[in-house]
């Protein structure tokens, strides 16, 4: 965000009087060219062990398109005038602020983690052989990095480094809060590689590979360097990108902006008439659900029960709780629409896994694999499992196994499209009518 505020910064110092554009326009121009370009650019992954060749890289490759997009824009307006001088200024001095800070930053950031012994991340490492042994040398030699080895896990050697079995890393990387684990995978079987990605993708804990030859999973993998020494990562979700997320939350407050302006501003006092003049009570509905994290937040929604009744369990198929008017609204599922005010709040997205109810957890979160991973996104008002019919009582454990798939594939293939195709399904299946929209 220090980026973007340098080029709104920057910009009237060098174009004052010489645009002939009306500054907010071009202001905002410059930021959505900036940002929308930093996501296909991948301006913003840089890691501990990213090489600052690579950061120059990033810089020069982000700096020369959002040149070419800024001079675009010149022969769409006819009262402008391009200074080629002014242009020319503005970008060197943009360049060299964004250089500085950027280097500053990563070079402070290694100096503060040798110096105070702080923002460093526990790891451990199953195997114990040549390869590992020098991972682990470069991990201590290197505190710039930023890791704190805690030991090695192998059912092959025993020794003073080798602080348990393969069998054990679950139960100490939970207890010593451990932030990744780096596996020989020559040392590990089919079984144990599948079992602990299960186990690192239901604890948010991050799990990397020491290649050799053996072929490995079909899921994707990148490869990183510690110096010389490759490492192989599987890909995190596109979720987990400090400026996917930004982009995604630009989207959700526009979006739920417009929604709340030229829909529930009117449509609210309506339908808060007809929900009081049938039953007592209050027109909104709040209730506690599990957010990102399991942090708790209350989900509104129309009132469409009677009041005084219990909410803990979802509701059936004709349901007596349910109002009249409230069986119209779920049927439309237009109760949902004041989570819009929730988006606005940050504690929802548009389009992410349905928020469930604290009890759901409890019953699955360990029955079901994988099922704790919805928590590391955002609850959505809309979702894949919900457009693809997985929505309405859950009735059986396979119900909520169809949803769970369908949230974890929305997690790990999350694209723009992907949420575009997701909202226009949904405003088509309220249209044409949901068979368990009760």
């Amino acid at each position: 965000m220090l980026d973007v505020s340098i080029i709104l910064i920057l910009f009237p110092f060098f174009y004052k009087d010489k645009l002939h554009i009306n500054d907010l326009y071009f202001g905002l121009y410059l930021f959505l060219s900036w940002t929308i370009l930093s996501f296909f650019v991948k301006f913003y992954e840089i890691f501990r062990f990213t090489p600052y060749t690579e950061i120059l890289g990033k810089i020069a490759k982000q700096v020369v398109i959002f040149l070419l997009l800024t001079i675009a824009i010149f022969p769409f307006y006819k009262s402008a005038i391009f200074s080629g001088r002014a242009t020319a200024w503005y970008f060197i001095t943009l360049t060299s602020f964004i250089i500085i800070f950027k280097t500053a930053l990563f070079y402070y950031l290694k100096k503060y983690r040798i110096l105070t012994g702080n923002n460093l991340r526990k790891v451990v490492i199953v195997g114990y052989n040549t390869k590992t042994i020098d991972l682990k040398n470069i991990l201590e030699t290197r505190a710039d990095y930023g890791y704190t080895f805690k030991g090695f896990f192998s059912d092959k050697k025993q020794n003073e480094l080798v602080i348990g079995k393969i069998n054990n890393v679950r139960e100490f990387v939970l207890e010593q809060k451990i932030d990744e684990i780096f596996c020989s995978i020559g040392e590990l079987t089919n079984d144990q590689q599948k079992d602990l990605i299960d186990f690192c993708d239901d604890n948010k804990i991050e799990i990397k590979f020491i290649p050799d030859t053996k072929i490995i999973f079909s899921k994707n993998m990148r490869v990183n360097h510690f110096e010389m020494f490759p490492i192989l990562s599987i890909r995190k979700s596109p979720l987990d990108s400090y400026y996917t997320n930004l982009f995604k939350r630009t989207f959700d407050v526009l979006f739920s902006l417009f929604v709340i302006i030229f829909l529930l501003s009117w449509l609210t006092p309506i339908l808060g008439l007809l929900i009081l003049l049938e039953s007592r009570g209050p027109i909104f509905f709040k209730q506690s659900r599990p957010g990102i994290g399991e942090k708790e937040f209350f989900c509104y929604k129309f009132r469409s029960m009677q009041l005084n009744v219990t909410t803990e369990k979802e509701a059936s198929r004709n349901d007596p709780r349910v109002t009249r008017i409230g069986k119209f609204i779920r049927k439309t599922s237009i109760d949902e629409l004041p989570q819009f005010f929730n988006v606005l709040l940050g504690d929802m997205s548009i389009v992410g896994p349905r928020p469930h109810l604290w009890t759901q957890n409890k019953n699955y979160g360990k029955r079901i694999k994988k099922y704790m991973i919805r928590h590391h996104v955002k609850p959505g008002i809309t979702g894949l499992a919900q457009v693809k019919g997985c929505r309405g009582e859950i009735e059986t454990d396979d119900d909520m196994i169809n949803r769970i798939k369908y949230d974890v594939f929305y997690i790990e293939n999350w694209s723009f499209i992907l949420d575009i195709k997701i909202i226009i399904q949904t405003v088509i299946n309220i249209f044409k009518g949901e068979e368990k929209a009760y």
